[in-house]
């Protein structure tokens, strides 16, 4: 099919039509990539009308164009994912295949007919979910559960918000169901695209080959700092007190207030010379038009950029009621007239957000003016800058401003809306954050994916039902995943020790897996800290997969030295580069640096990664090695913060966690021990 593809030439005498089908071509070979890792299909269901289908990852079709392997979110393969004795979906016998190194080496039948057969736990099921990993994260396409596909297969109008406990899948299951909606909704989702929205550049490398493993090539991947530095690119950092007042949502009323404050009521009449005469528009008829405007409910410029074809259409009036017969010419010519253009710009003036920003934060009378009854008096002298830029173009933005940045230029002009956006590990969203994630899907929808005892951040939502409405999706379904297929019982039991001090009420997951994993804690005199890293790192790497070394943010340059030192080869995560800005309106197709296909992949990562602790969510490793948990905790502005911290960083490991540490661990981790 990919040798089909790639054999057709593009022939039109359009220039704009042959780039659009070079890119479809493009799109459809990257499509069709095959992976040496894995086989085309990995189950398949005979049903009670004789009908066999194998499924696969995508579809397959002989030269005749019959269909051999159906894609897995085909809805024929609904059935293989959700049918069980009580529900059959016309199923009689449902095969799964165990793959190793790209070939079928076992299959496993289930009768769902046969009331004699025994039920149990797939055996490959279960190899497949343990299967040791290295590099960025795999598709779950072979062991999507029940519980999962529901999820997975939402309507394409449905905005869902899963709350999911470590391991339990929840970012795959965001990943797959972006995958699905953009298979059973091409054509609507091609034209309006999906986002994919992260925490950090670390993340979205970890999960950036999962969408095209299946096929899909155009999904964009970014985080908010990155979605929000097209107004301005980040290079300053607020105080915590400061951060967490410029996220909360009542900043959404005072930048609209700085806004719209620019307009000035007209005081002075609009005098345009024609021909011998002065036409004018009288200073209270020019007011009723700007007040008009300000309360039509449009964007601000957009509003703008009506008001000189208000203003000339009253002119226009007057020159029939002389007796003139003025067509659209000559009204589009007054509008661009100088004299009209120069009042307009003393009225309601053109705007810039960095221009109202740094207003906004360096004048303490409009501040109060814009804040008043919003912000109290300190928290105005907590926004504004002690040093402020000369100008707007000299200022130092914080990932904050950013987002202010981002709400101003929604207050200006609307912001371009997608089809639909992934937004993981959302808990950790302000409400200003949120906010800009939402206007990105303000007429599509959104799949939201967290988990409230992840809050790291001072900010971090206390449900869902507050993150859903800043997000302005209060008609949002929630889902909850309780079932952890991927932190083995003993860690996700260790860790659990923490969830009644940092998050009461919530309960840890349940691991269905039968590979208890292990759980290994030392403690060592602290001159002898980092030689017992290097011994853990050792051991970790005696077995198959991934190991994850996750130390305190001040610790990773160590780290990373002591590890070269022993010859020990690794890379250190958070190195890597922001994604560019998203420009809603670019089009995804081919760059000069791909290939048709993605031939020639890169080599492989080192096993060994050095992860800083503020940069594991959402990562995983077969083994992982944490050092001094204390200090990782510690770091945090506050107890609760630091636990939940902690709580993220012991969950990362599929198959094994050691915990070396110096100083004594925390409380909770000791009780029990």
């Amino acid at each position: 099919m990919r040798r089909r593809t790639l054999s057709l030439e593009v022939q039109s005498a359009d220039r704009l039509n042959s780039e659009f089908l070079a890119a479809a071509l493009w799109r459809r070979a990257a499509s069709l990539v095959d992976d040496p890792t894995t086989t085309l299909f990995f189950g398949r269901t005979d049903h009670d009308d004789g009908e066999r289908w194998y499924v696969g990852r995508r579809h397959v079709a002989d030269p005749h164009g019959d269909p051999v392997v159906i894609d897995w979110r085909a809805d024929v393969s609904r059935a293989f994912y959700r049918a069980s004795r009580t529900e059959r979906f016309g199923v009689v016998r449902r095969r799964r295949f165990g793959i190793e190194a790209g070939r079928i080496t076992a299959y496993e039948d289930e009768h769902l007919t046969d009331p004699g057969e025994r039920e149990q736990r797939s055996e490959i099921l279960a190899r497949e979910i343990e299967r040791p990993r290295v590099g960025p994260m795999r598709d779950i396409v072979a062991t999507i559960q029940p519980e999962q596909d529901e999820i997975v297969r939402a309507d394409v109008g449905t905005t869902v918000c899963v709350q999911g406990a470590p391991g339990t899948g929840k970012t795959a299951v965001g990943l797959h169901r972006a995958a699905w909606l953009l298979y059973a909704y091409r054509e609507k989702l091609g034209r309006a695209g999906v986002l994919v929205v992260g925490p950090n550049a670390s993340f979205l490398d970890h999960v950036s080959a999962v969408l095209p493993s299946l096929g899909e090539v155009e999904v964009r991947h970014t985080t908010v700092e990155a979605m929000t530095a097209v107004h301005g690119a980040v290079r300053a950092t607020d105080e915590v007190a400061v951060a967490t007042l410029k996220g909360d949502a009542r900043m959404a009323e005072v930048v609209r207030r700085a806004v719209w404050s620019h307009v000035a009521t007209p005081t002075e009449a609009l005098v345009l010379p024609r021909g011998s005469r002065r036409w004018r528009v009288p200073a209270y008829e020019a007011a009723e038009i700007v007040t008009e405007l300000t309360g039509r409910g449009v964007r601000y410029a957009a509003a703008r950029d009506m008001l000189p074809q208000r203003l000339s259409h009253a002119l226009l009036l007057q020159f029939e009621e002389a007796g003139d017969s003025p067509d659209d010419r000559v009204q589009d010519a007054v509008a661009r007239s100088r004299e009209v253009k120069r009042w307009v710009d003393a009225v309601w003036p053109a705007l810039t957000p960095p221009q109202v920003l740094h207003r906004l934060l360096s004048d303490a009378a409009f501040l109060a003016a814009c804040a008043d009854g919003v912000l109290d008096a300190g928290e105005q002298a907590l926004l504004l800058h002690p040093k402020p830029a000369r100008t707007p173009g000299a200022s130092r933005w914080s990932l904050q401003d950013a987002v202010l940045l981002d709400e101003i230029a929604d207050v200006l002009r609307r912001t371009p809306s997608l089809g639909h956006v992934v937004l993981d590990e959302a808990q950790d969203n302000s409400p200003m954050q949120l906010r800009a994630v939402g206007r990105r899907c303000s007429t599509g929808s959104a799949t939201v994916l967290g988990d409230i005892a992840q809050g790291t951040t001072p900010w971090a939502t206390p449900s869902w039902d507050v993150s859903l409405t800043h997000l302005g999706r209060t008609d949002a379904v929630l889902e909850i995943l309780d079932r952890g297929f991927r932190v083995p019982a003993a860690v996700i039991e260790y860790a659990a020790r923490l969830l009644p001090f940092m998050a009461p009420g919530m309960s840890a997951p349940t691991s269905v897996r039968d590979d208890p994993g292990s759980l290994v804690v030392t403690h060592v005199p602290a001159a002898r800290l980092w030689p017992a890293t290097v011994t853990a790192v050792r051991h970790a790497l005696g077995a198959e997969g991934s190991v994850g070394v996750i130390v305190p943010d001040a610790g990773v340059a160590r780290c990373a030295k002591t590890l070269a030192g022993a010859g020990i080869e690794h890379h250190v995560l958070g190195d890597e580069a922001l994604p560019e800005p998203v420009d809603l309106d670019a089009p995804v197709g081919p760059r000069d640096d791909d290939t048709a296909a993605g031939d020639g992949a890169p080599p492989p990562p080192p096993r060994v990664s050095v992860v800083p602790a503020t940069t594991a969510k959402g990562l995983e490793y077969d083994r992982v090695v944490v050092v001094e948990p204390t200090e990782i905790a510690a770091a945090e502005p506050d107890e609760r913060t630091g636990l939940r911290r902690l709580y993220v960083v012991l969950t990362r490991a599929v198959s094994g966690l050691e915990i070396v540490h110096a100083e004594p661990l925390p409380e909770p981790l000791r009780a029990g021990a």
